[in-house]
């Protein structure tokens, strides 16, 4: 199945740029195009989309306060940023708020499409240079305050649960309708995330969190 992507931005111009980028890739399909907040919150409740590329700063209501008005409803939307400008402060509550990646306006347009991929695989996408060491301290301290399991995307959760339940990654990606590579890559970010090196530990852990 393509990955359903949303578009968000004020500026009729991008969004024109943005779907031309994204119909060229053979595993997307744009699934609405918003030139404000408001409209996003609708299209978001009720279409679900898998990835929503978000424009950060928009006259109006702002990607941050679409975020805020959003909380709670992304359990089946992952969100990957697109901004010219942000500072640190900024930044840090868009990843509270369930931010996935980061993509600056400038940098080269397969890089947005990378981040696309890697984020709905259920990685995280942020660019170097943002922010610099200071926020990647921050992001560091930030993740080792949270229980790892909170960290998991919906469908890492599914792949959690599969996995406990003793399927290999080839009936795991039947069972989603997703590629077995993919479920490789969501494995591996479980485990890398809830600090497990085996099934059998992850396992355990699931047992004692209440993932199952």
């Amino acid at each position: 199945m393509p990955i359903r992507v949303a578009l968000v931005d004020d500026h009729p111009i991008v969004l024109e740029g943005l779907e031309r980028l994204f119909k060229l890739q053979p595993d997307m399909e744009i699934v609405a195009q918003c030139g404000n907040a408001d409209e996003a919150f609708r299209m978001v409740k009720s279409q679900h989309p898998d990835i929503l590329v978000l424009d950060l700063l928009m006259p109006g209501s702002s990607g941050l306060e679409l975020l805020r008005a959003l909380d709670g409803e992304l359990e089946r939307t992952s969100v990957v940023l697109l901004t010219a400008v942000a500072d640190d402060d900024q930044l840090l509550e868009a990843i509270r708020l369930g931010v996935q990646g980061v993509v600056l306006k400038d940098m080269a347009p397969g890089l947005l499409i990378d981040a696309v991929r890697e984020v709905h695989a259920g990685a995280q996408w942020f660019e170097k240079g943002l922010g610099g060491r200071a926020l990647r301290r921050l992001l560091s301290r930030e993740a080792a305050s949270v229980d790892p399991a909170r960290r998991l995307s919906i469908r890492e959760k599914e792949v959690v649960r599969l996995v406990a339940g003793g399927l290999r990654n080839r009936v795991i990606a039947e069972r989603l309708a997703i590629g077995e590579g993919t479920v490789k890559v969501h494995v591996h970010n479980i485990f890398e995330k809830l600090d497990v090196g085996s099934r059998v530990e992850l396992l355990n852990y699931a047992r004692e969190h209440g993932l199952l």
